[in-house]
């Protein structure tokens, strides 16, 4: 997609700091953390919104980046938060699917 900025991102068009790829994945910092650690595993296709998913395939890559992501941050053993938001209502704001992984200090309960 063209004015994607997850699509700029995984075509080294814009600056980020990568924390893992893989052929299917990208991982890297968000520069707005809401946690010590975290991190945007985005696929290197562009899928707009989790609803868009058609390949098994591509959300097994996405959470084998995941696992890799929270071992590489040091959250693996201590735990971690993974979400995915999902259209306007559930706070997706960037339309290319993507998993927030989110670490390193104890998180709030308050999901609301």
């Amino acid at each position: 997609m063209e004015g994607c900025i997850f699509c700029k991102i995984v075509r080294r068009e814009i600056p980020a700091t990568i924390v893992y790829e893989s052929a299917n994945a990208l991982a890297f910092d968000d520069v707005n953390p809401m946690a010590p650690a975290h991190v945007i595993v985005v696929p290197k296709i562009h899928v707009s919104t989790f609803m868009d998913v058609k390949d098994e395939g591509m959300m097994d890559g996405l959470m084998t980046a995941v696992q890799e992501v929270a071992k590489i941050k040091g959250v693996a053993g201590k735990g971690f938060r993974t979400v995915i938001n999902c259209n306007e209502e559930g706070g997706q704001v960037i339309f290319h699917l993507h998993v927030h992984v989110l670490g390193g200090r104890k998180l709030s309960d308050n999901m609301g």
